[in-house]
């Protein structure tokens, strides 16, 4: 009910932007902000036995799986980046474009805000998981001759095509049960990302540049949501001075 009454209220916004209606009556409407929901984010140890699993099963999407944890890549940012967007010699990727599905077709859109076309710092892990992804990608060029697609996609199909956002997310959930840990949705991994950084006790504000939110409220939210060590810390030790039984 709130995302319905959120999508009705941008289209009158527009409507009102467009003259097309005198003013915006859902905002008017005060509608109270649903509960958020615990949910399903891996562990330090999950995500490693994850990244394992799929290093040593010689996964074709490794490197997305990397980036995706590591980076705290969206699925849409993921699929569309572009080789000519990375430079492994400065260690740095450009993220610009995204991968969607229009109308039935897979499109690259750039990035929506200025703060998600940001320049990423590559670590080591990911590196040389590109590097090694590189070999592969000019194997499969060579194989495909000129059936080859080249569409400079970092993560393509075996003939150089963009890879079906619900094909990933299958194969994703399929190396997720492989690696014996919780199956959990694509875009979960941000959130994962975003649990290892508190546990890291990384500042909110360095988290946000690492996952380019706009706004320090939405990486604050997920923050308020994982408790890091530092807090258990905090309340351990809380409770200790108010344990008046061991006093």
């Amino acid at each position: 009910m709130h995302q319905a009454y959120r999508v009705l209220r941008a289209a009158l916004s527009q409507a009102t932007r467009e003259e097309l209606v005198a003013r915006n009556v859902a905002a008017l409407v005060r509608v109270s902000a649903p509960r958020t929901q615990g949910r399903a984010v891996w562990t330090v140890e999950d995500a490693r036995r994850f990244l394992e699993s799929s290093r040593e099963s010689g996964d074709p999407y490794h490197v997305g799986y990397v980036l995706l944890l590591v980076l705290g890549l969206r699925r849409g940012e993921l699929l569309g980046l572009k080789w000519s967007d990375v430079d492994l010699d400065a260690a740095e990727a450009r993220i610009r474009w995204q991968l969607q599905r229009t109308n039935g077709e897979l499109v690259l859109r750039r990035t929506k805000t200025y703060a998600s076309e940001a320049v990423l710092p590559l670590p080591q892990i990911c590196s040389d998981a590109l590097a090694s992804h590189r070999a592969l990608a000019s194997a499969w060029r060579l194989a495909a001759g000129p059936a080859w697609h080249d569409n400079d996609l970092v993560l393509s199909t075996r003939y150089g095509l963009p890879i079906d956002p619900r094909n990933f997310h299958r194969k994703f959930k399929e190396r997720a049960a492989a690696a014996g840990v919780p199956v959990v949705p694509v875009h979960s991994t941000r959130r994962t990302c975003a649990s290892l950084l508190v546990e890291l006790d990384v500042h909110p504000r360095v988290a946000m540049q690492i996952l380019r939110h706009s706004q320090i409220a939405v990486t604050m939210d997920i923050y308020s949501q994982v408790a890091s060590a530092s807090t258990r810390e905090a309340l351990t030790k809380l409770g200790g001075r108010l344990d008046f039984g061991r006093n």
